[in-house]
C-alpha cells in the first residue's frame, strides 16, 4: 500500500505527499481533474498491469478504494 500511495502522489504536481494515505478522499482534492485521472489510470497500466476504466477510478472514494480495485483485478 506505501508503495502504491506514493506512485499515485507522483501523478500529482502541487498537492503536498502527505496528504496522500489510505484514507485520503482525491476527488475532493482542489488538483483533482480528468487529467490526473488520466495519469493515474496510465500510472496502474504500467506498473501494476492493471486496466481500470474511468467509470471504476470515478466510484472510488478514497485511495484505499483504488488499491483494492487493483488488488481485486490482479
Amino acid at each position: 500500500m506505501n508503495e502504491f500511495i506514493k506512485n499515485f502522489a507522483n501523478q500529482w504536481d502541487d498537492t503536498e505527499p502527505e496528504v496522500f494515505t489510505p484514507e485520503c478522499e482525491f476527488h475532493e482534492l482542489e488538483e483533482w481533474g480528468s487529467l490526473i485521472g488520466l495519469a493515474i489510470m496510465n500510472m496502474i497500466a504500467k506498473k501494476y498491469g492493471v486496466k481500470i476504466a474511468p467509470a471504476e477510478l470515478k466510484a472510488c472514494v478514497t485511495i484505499a478504494d483504488v488499491y483494492n480495485l487493483i488488488q481485486s483485478k490482479q
